[in-house]
């Protein structure tokens, strides 16, 4: 005779059936039908009117703008992940549990809160406002603040992706490498990379994502600046306010897609690589 078949939980079918429809509905209610509205209302006008929305300078620039920065603040925290990771996973030294704290610090400041602080920092009556002014270097309201508020908000993801799957792997491959003559920087180029290469790409569509749609920190230190400093979020800001809606849910649906370009690839990043990354949700 065999055996009835395991049943992870004891609840009733009716009761796990309901909380799955409830899943569902909270999903459809904030996540597609919001999606949903975007399109609906972007090609609201017909798809010459959407197009269209697209030739005006000012969206072309904040499209610009918008690539600019991630081009920038996404190569500059991979590297940061990357270094943060390695230190943090196969070394120990004195001030580690700080740098991790650090690290996590982006996830409890809000981003306004962030671009604040640059403002403080680098704004004509800031801390280093006269010394820029002197030197006629531009950092808020211009490219540099918007990078670095970029940045401020973006640089936990990748290390964050990284750091519980180096310190699930241990330190036993890099060691039989070294023993074998590789030199410190061979056992990352040829060990350390490849085992965690497909948890960095992981880490990077994240924080390309987080890059492209920051609003909070990057409304602080842009000035608003129609065609130099408005990114995409902020150009649709302006033109819901200015009641264009046609051309902000247009450029509303290029970062909705955008999204889902990133949602797509991480589904099959997981799909195809689950038990390459699966060790970061170990810790």
């Amino acid at each position: 005779m065999r055996n009835p078949p395991h049943r992870p939980t004891t609840e009733s079918p009716g009761v796990r059936i309901a909380a799955t429809l409830v899943c569902f509905l909270f999903l459809g209610v904030f996540l597609v039908l919001p999606l949903v509205a975007v399109f609906v209302e972007a090609f609201g006008k017909g798809v010459s009117a959407y197009f269209a929305s697209f030739q005006d300078p000012d969206a072309l620039a904040a499209i610009r703008l918008t690539l600019t920065i991630a081009i920038i603040a996404v190569p500059l925290n991979l590297v940061f992940g990357i270094a943060a990771s390695w230190a943090i996973a196969k070394f120990e030294f004195k001030g580690k549990s700080l740098l991790i704290t650090l690290i996590d610090l982006p996830f409890s400041v809000s981003p306004v809160v962030a671009g604040l602080v640059f403002v403080l920092l680098f704004g004509a009556q800031g801390l280093l406002g006269p010394w820029l002014i002197a030197h006629r270097i531009e950092v808020i309201f211009a490219l540099p603040g918007i990078v670095l508020a970029t940045i401020f908000v973006t640089f936990p993801f990748v290390a964050r992706e990284l750091i519980p799957l180096m310190q699930d792997q241990g330190t036993s491959d890099e060691e039989a490498a070294l023993t074998l003559g590789a030199s410190g920087f061979m056992a990352f180029w040829t060990v350390t990379l490849p085992n965690v290469r497909w948890a960095l790409l992981y880490g990077v569509l994240l924080c390309n994502a987080r890059a492209m749609g920051e609003f909070g920190a990057v409304a602080v230190v842009s000035g608003h600046i129609r065609g130099e400093t408005n990114t995409m979020p902020l150009h649709v800001e302006i033109l819901y306010n200015e009641y264009n809606f046609v051309a902000a849910f247009a450029v509303a649906s290029l970062l909705a897609l955008l999204a889902l370009l990133t949602l797509a690839a991480k589904s099959f990043l997981e799909w195809r690589y689950g038990d390459a990354i699966a060790g970061r949700a170990a810790h």
